[in-house]
């Protein structure tokens, strides 16, 4: 690895003839670009979810989540918004059922057990508790607790399916079963991993010195990795082997909406702390014991939370446009053209001051895409 990091430029011929080429990456660029690997990750269950490692609860979570019989109307499923062959998200620059001032952009479902925070403002802190508020909402599913209990009480199928994955019967206390309803279907979604791709067999080549395999991912994303590791600074809250740091950032999308404001963080904040399904609440199957419940209990509210939202992974990004918590940049030119003209009068004053505009050639945007790109299969 340090011959490959000294190296001004390799050239690597093939059998065929076409010569392919590894540029030059310093000690620091190969200690940077090892930390987003590998993938996919070791798994980490969330012992706040005893159903996860529960094959029953697994399977009913996947029948529950392509079932349209989970919504009140019988007309929609969660895969009608969360498209498997859209990286479990829709297309569309705000949820089909909410294209109103304020709407947000519905988020892909992919890697999505290893994140923190959930929802754009970070108002659920565990993936179970995310899958349940869509239950409930109107215009998603519109269920109640006693109405869904009833239904699964009702349907043999489903008694049976709620045996096999929690090992009881359906419980009198309704409340316990909409929980368990999305802790199923957190199982499931647990179980969502995007694919490995071309950045990760690069990243792996560099990691064991093979230089061979690591001059076969194209130069121009090459350059685009140097530039996201580097001078960019993207690394800084795109960190890590699924590209976000988990956390929450302005990042001079405007979060002023016809009428109002969107709070993202803040908001996020105000309903985390009263919720009762959060870590913190009786469902918690861990406990006390829960190690992320920690954040929770500590998370503190600023005023610079207003219009901060997730930092989102980046794998899968072809597949999930348009982009940004709004859906207003259309493609992933548009999100490079963004951050290299940045208007910095538009981000907080206070906090970190991570972002500046990146003022990039075209030639340099063309090669920041072309690595994005390769976060894609």
């Amino acid at each position: 690895m340090r011959r490959l990091a000294t190296a001004l430029l390799l050239a690597v011929l093939h059998a065929g003839g076409q010569a392919q080429v590894l540029l030059a990456f310093s000690p620091e660029e190969h200690a940077r670009i090892a930390t987003h690997g590998p993938w996919p990750p070791p798994r980490v269950p969330d012992l706040a979810n005893a159903a996860e490692d529960r094959p029953g609860a697994v399977r009913w979570g996947r029948e529950l989540f392509f079932d349209r019989r989970l919504s009140t109307g019988g007309v929609k499923s969660c895969a009608s918004c969360h498209d498997p062959s859209l990286a479990f998200q829709d297309g569309q620059s705000t949820a089909r059922e909410r294209h109103a001032p304020g709407a947000r952009n519905t988020p892909g479902l992919l890697d999505a057990a290893q994140q923190r925070w959930f929802g754009w403002d970070g108002a659920h802190d565990s993936l179970w508790a995310a899958s349940l508020a869509p239950l409930l909402a109107q215009g998603e599913m519109g269920q109640t607790a006693a109405g869904l209990a009833a239904r699964i009480r009702a349907d043999a199928t489903w008694r049976r399916s709620y045996r096999m994955a929690f090992g009881r019967t359906v419980p009198a206390d309704d409340d316990a079963v909409l929980v368990d309803v999305a802790k199923a279907l957190a199982a499931y979604q647990a179980t969502l991993l995007s694919p490995r791709t071309a950045f990760d067999s690069f990243r792996d080549a560099l990691v064991r010195g093979d230089a061979i395999a690591a001059a076969r991912y194209p130069v121009t994303a090459q350059r685009g990795l140097k530039l996201f590791i580097g001078e960019g600074r993207c690394s800084v809250c795109h960190a890590g082997p699924r590209f976000s740091n988990g956390e929450f950032a302005d990042i001079g999308v405007p979060f002023f909406v016809p009428g109002g404001v969107d709070p993202g963080r803040h908001g996020g904040l105000l309903k985390l702390q009263a919720s009762t399904v959060n870590r913190l609440g009786p469902h918690n199957d861990a406990g006390p014991s829960d190690p992320r419940a920690v954040g929770t209990r500590h998370v503190v509210m600023e005023p610079r939370h207003f219009g901060e939202f997730r930092v989102p992974g980046l794998r899968q990004l072809l597949r999930t446009a348009p982009y940004m918590h709004n859906g207003s940049l259309a493609t992933l030119r548009d999100v490079v053209r963004h951050y290299s003209g940045l208007d910095e009068e538009r981000l907080h004053a206070d906090g970190e001051r991570i972002l500046r505009p990146l003022k990039l050639s075209p030639a340099q945007a063309a090669d920041l895409e072309a690595f994005l790109r390769s976060l894609s299969r």
